[in-house]
């Protein structure tokens, strides 16, 4: 039987055995890195539990669990919320509030024609002071909500429309360097990694963990109209340094109700003591006197 001749080695297959083996060890290395890398922070998922009607008058721009003092009922706010003593003066918007672990309740409240933010505070003790915020470059002049970061030293408060950013302030009150007679400077900026819009409330889940609703009409952020977002900051905010936050679409808001036409996604409150997320939703048209809900979440 005769011998098959030798197969002879191209220079093509050479170069083609060489991009092989090299494609494989850079398969083995991007395999290592991954298994070195810290993992990326998972998206929660929130399920509805429950809902209670949400009063169109008190009940609907914002709310917020209270823990001090102790067995404190939730708050809410709404146009029926705000003391005449500040609407004669201008402040005409109040939106979502925060309180610390500590007592210290935020109220944000807003003028169309000021120049400048309000930020209403009760102290544990019982009194009210205002503090008072002037817009910077280019600030919106809207102030639809405060969340205040668990050591209740920072608060986080957004703007209105399409925004990449949420501004950094010292928490009025609680934060020493804060006080009533002076500008309550902003102190730096989250910065978002995906544009978000019409957010109307936030409240976080943990110090580097929000969650907020965007009242978003449009649908075009993240294919769903008043979404529920998460973000994950880089770091815990605070001090002169700014912190990234990445953007993730939990899901939408429910949008139920006996009449059709334009939901508004309001304030979040998230309840640590139980891990209840509550959400404002208020009902379109004559609707919204019937059947505006605030809904009831639980991670799951």
């Amino acid at each position: 039987m005769p011998l098959r001749p030798a197969r002879r080695r191209t220079p093509l297959a050479g170069a083609a055995r060489t991009v092989r083996a090299a494609a494989l060890a850079l398969s083995v290395a991007a395999v290592a890195a991954l298994s070195a890398a810290p993992p990326a922070a998972a998206a929660d998922t929130w399920t509805e539990v429950g809902s209670d009607r949400a009063d169109p008058l008190t009940e609907s721009q914002g709310l917020a669990s209270v823990e001090v003092p102790a067995n404190s009922a939730n708050r809410y706010t709404g146009i029926g919320t705000i003391p005449i003593g500040l609407s004669v003066r201008g402040w005409n918007h109040v939106g979502d509030p925060d309180a610390t672990y500590g007592g210290y309740y935020v109220e944000p409240y807003q003028s169309d024609s000021s120049g400048s933010k309000m930020y209403r505070v009760q102290a544990p003790g019982g009194a009210w002071s205002e503090y008072v915020h002037t817009l910077g470059p280019g600030e919106a002049l809207n102030n639809s909500w405060v969340a205040i970061t668990p050591d209740s030293q920072w608060m986080l408060s957004g703007e209105w429309g399409t925004m990449t950013r949420f501004l950094v302030f010292p928490t009025p009150g609680a934060n020493a360097a804060t006080s009533p007679s002076a500008n309550l400077p902003q102190a730096s900026t989250v910065r978002l990694d995906h544009a978000v819009r019409d957010v109307q409330g936030c409240d976080f889940t943990g110090p580097t963990t929000l969650l907020c609703a965007s009242d978003d009409p449009a649908g075009t952020l993240f294919g769903i109209t008043k979404p529920l977002l998460q973000i994950d900051l880089s770091a815990a905010p605070g001090g002169a340094s700014d912190v990234t936050g990445h953007v993730t679409a939990l899901r939408q808001l429910p949008l139920r109700s006996s009449c059709s036409g334009s939901f508004e996604a309001e304030g979040v409150d998230y309840d640590r003591r139980t891990g209840t997320l509550r959400v404002i939703v208020v009902s379109p048209g004559f609707c919204v006197l019937t059947d505006s809900k605030t809904y009831r979440f639980t991670r799951g």
